[in-house]
């Protein structure tokens, strides 16, 4: 098979990348290693940045997500006491939007073969081939058939664990990693929330967040030590710490209910640079992970595909190099800066243990600054609700 670009991964990146093209008239294969029943089946975030809801507009396949979704002007930060509000609405003039990452891949994977694009599911061993030449190509396994996909640009968006990313000579690139103390439990359950807004909440206890799929269903996290068990954590003791952590204006709001869901997650920021070697081009999460604190992760992937859906036009339509060359750093510009939000907002709402009494001051005496300076406010509000692309 010849296309003019294949892409590695059918997540929300793959797919977003991949109908980007076809409106440009490009010809696109995604290959994916799962079903389209197991990619459905991850539960991701579910804050969009303005960024993403516009991608998904200009593609016309934002109606659902319009209705559906729950458009937010603001979100809080607790101390234990009270809520501070930061109202990113009346700050910066634009909202995020609440709906999750798994509905948004399902408008994807549900219009792709209305738009012509092209998905391989369940293909197995891809492996990438001949990146640094001017014909790339890749290869896979499905029903015990050898296949190749010979491209000019081959688009690695196959997550942290595929195999894009191990394709690039580690003598060409640098990773750069931390490794948080600590991971999330969470929990999903069919309860309304117990606050219209997300609440990220600084506790004595450790963070907690307070967070929603829709009016009914909620998703709560705790922090917890990388070696907990989530055996160790039925849910009536999960809900007893989220009201404790939360604070008692949160906590006389919550609706308990049993779990459909429970996991722990562990927390680390990544980012691999270049995105780029030869034909082959990275985005998302192949290239950069974030801790979730903030929402940046699927944000991240979308501007991303956004850098390198013009990168890839601007190379098919006027053979423009320089288009291509340039987009490593058009995004890696926007990356570390959702970086340095996300590692922030992590430092000054969880405890690590390392953290002395000081360090307990001074997370209560910055949370105390951000209640009472619109500036303060107002940095964090342009951060969260997305920077321009």
């Amino acid at each position: 098979m010849k296309t003019q670009v294949a892409i590695i991964g059918a997540g929300p990146a793959g797919l977003l990348l991949g109908h980007l093209l076809r409106a440009e008239g490009l010809d696109v294969v995604v290959v994916e290693r799962a079903s389209p029943d197991y990619v459905l089946g991850r539960i991701r975030a579910g804050v969009l940045e303005r960024t993403t809801t516009d991608l998904m507009d200009r593609l016309g396949l934002g109606e659902r997500m319009h209705r559906e979704g729950l458009p937010h002007d603001g979100f809080h930060l607790a101390d234990g006491e009270r809520l501070i509000r930061i109202d990113i609405g009346a700050l910066t003039g634009r909202q995020v939007v609440v709906y999750g990452q798994t509905e948004l891949t399902r408008d994807l994977m549900e219009a792709a073969a209305d738009r012509g694009l092209e998905i391989v599911y369940e293909a197995g061993d891809v492996a990438l081939h001949e990146v640094e030449s001017d014909a790339p190509y890749l290869t896979y396994r499905k029903g015990g058939r050898l296949e190749r996909i010979d491209a000019e640009f081959i688009c690695g968006c196959d997550g942290f664990h595929g195999p894009s990313r191990r394709a690039i000579p580690a003598g060409v690139a640098t990773a750069y990693e931390k490794i948080y103390p600590f991971g999330w439990l969470g929990i999903l359950a069919d309860v309304p929330p117990c606050e219209h807004e997300l609440i990220y909440a600084n506790h004595e206890r450790g963070f907690a967040l307070a967070s929603m799929r829709s009016e009914q269903r909620s998703r709560y996290y705790i922090q917890v030590p990388l070696d907990e068990r989530i055996e160790d954590w039925p849910d009536d003791r999960l809900w007893d710490e989220l009201a404790t952590r939360l604070g008692p204006q949160a906590a006389a709001q919550i609706v308990r209910g049993p779990a459909l869901e429970k996991s722990i997650a562990p927390l680390r920021s990544f980012v691999f640079e270049p995105m780029r070697h030869g034909r082959l081009m990275l985005a998302g999460d192949s290239a950069h992970i974030v801790p979730p604190t903030g929402a940046k992760g699927l944000n991240l992937a979308a501007s991303d595909v956004f850098y390198l859906s013009e990168a890839l036009t601007g190379w098919f339509r006027r053979r423009d190099g320089d288009a291509v060359a340039g987009y490593s750093r058009r995004a890696l510009a926007r990356i570390w800066k959702a970086e340095r939000f996300s590692w922030q907002l992590t430092r000054l709402m969880h405890r690590f243990p390392d953290n002395d009494a000081f360090d307990r001051r001074m997370q209560i005496a910055e949370l105390d600054y951000i209640a009472s300076s619109e500036a303060a406010q107002t940095a964090i509000a342009e951060n969260y609700v997305g920077l321009p692309l």
